[in-house]
């Protein structure tokens, strides 16, 4: 799979800059609300040291990371729900995401105007989600009178869905995330057609200035206490700081990143917290002709990782050659590893360790 997370947030926020760092396209970051009119997508490789590692042992010819989609949405507005600014249009972008990505400004600039006139992250938060709730309210409201249709013919399905519905339409209604109801998988699997935005994790994004960065100062302070108040995660990120880092080779990236005090880029804390949130994880697959990362889910077994690769991997699936990330290096590859007995042959029950390095075997 490859991870898919959406921007979003009020105009003026970094959104854009944001997204202009993490991919390095030049897409428009203007100071004007509604700059970003049609959704940007950028597909960017992960770092991965592993890879790099793995790739140089096994004298792969080419190396291919995982890689995750930034899809950056127009600035939202309260309102937006109901066609306020650029419209609701714009949040049918994020319901194909796996997760949210919100960002919020957390310092003052004269130079950059707010859609609101002054600066309050709680604020900006709150007006946010309460558009993404009103936008899964409408979409669940129209399917419930879509679905009442087909209970009346006595359809079980149906009836199953009118439940739901109605269960999600009082907790939206009562402000409640559906992503905080602790849903039935069964429930969930009755509602996924529908791809509603607040069953998705976030990830909140607080864009700070560089001078915040050893000491914050109380916007992000009370940012960070509120959303941990709401049960959310957030990062900070000095936003222009890291475009700036962006620009960098790796030697003047590396001296002005201990200038500031800050251990890895934007990019790669980002995607870290991402992984962490999504309960993600990557395994290897590596040769003479590539070596290659592969993103799943904690928890998934070997069968389902060879199905990463290719659905007939999983169908014909027959046992998964196995071995550690710290084995693999240790021992010098796939021979040194399975000299040193430390290559093990696993079945259809094994999960998956992160970092495993799997040669699969299969007959269709």
């Amino acid at each position: 799979m490859n991870l898919k997370c959406g921007i979003v947030g009020l105009p003026n926020v970094g959104k854009s800059s944001l997204f202009n760092t993490l991919t390095a396209q030049a897409i428009p970051a203007e100071n004007y609300p509604f700059c970003t009119i049609e959704p940007n997508v950028g597909i960017v490789l992960i770092p991965d040291k592993k890879l790099d590692e793995i790739a140089s042992i096994a004298l792969s010819k080419q190396k291919i990371p995982a890689v995750i989609e930034f899809v950056d949405i127009a600035g939202l507005v309260s309102g937006a729900s109901k066609g306020e600014g650029l419209g609701n249009k714009f949040l049918s972008h994020i319901r194909e995401t796996h997760a949210i990505i919100q960002v919020v400004r957390c310092y003052e600039d004269k130079n950059i105007t707010h859609v609101d006139g002054n600066i309050d992250p709680i604020r900006d938060i709150e007006t946010i989600n309460t558009e993404l709730l009103l936008a899964d309210l409408e979409v669940l409201v129209k399917a419930k009178e879509k679905n009442a249709r087909i209970v009346k013919s006595g359809n079980k399905e149906a009836l199953k869905k009118e439940s739901v519905f109605a269960s999600l339409i009082h907790s939206l209604d009562q402000g409640i995330a559906l992503r905080k109801l602790n849903l039935e998988n069964s429930e969930i699997s009755l509602v996924k057609d529908l791809n509603l935005i607040t069953l998705k994790k976030i990830l909140y994004v607080l864009n700070i200035s560089e001078d915040d960065l050893l000491e914050p100062n109380h916007l992000i302070l009370d940012a960070k206490n509120y959303i941990n108040s709401i049960g959310e995660e957030s990062v900070m990120l000095p936003i222009k700081l890291e475009f700036e880092l962006a620009l960098l080779n790796e030697e003047e990236k590396n001296d002005y990143m201990k200038s500031y005090g800050i251990n890895e880029t934007g990019l790669a804390k980002l995607i870290r917290c991402a992984y962490e949130l999504l309960d993600l994880h990557s395994f290897y697959t590596a040769g003479p002709k590539e070596a290659r990362a592969w993103t799943i889910y904690q928890g998934a077994t070997a069968p389902q990782a060879a199905g990463e690769i290719h659905t007939d991997f999983q169908k014909g699936f027959i046992r998964a050659e196995v071995i550690s990330y710290e084995n693999y290096v240790k021992h010098h590859g796939e021979v040194g590893s399975k000299n040193a007995g430390k290559m093990k042959l696993e079945g259809k029950e094994y999960i998956v360790n992160s970092g495993d390095v799997i040669h699969f075997l299969f007959n269709v």
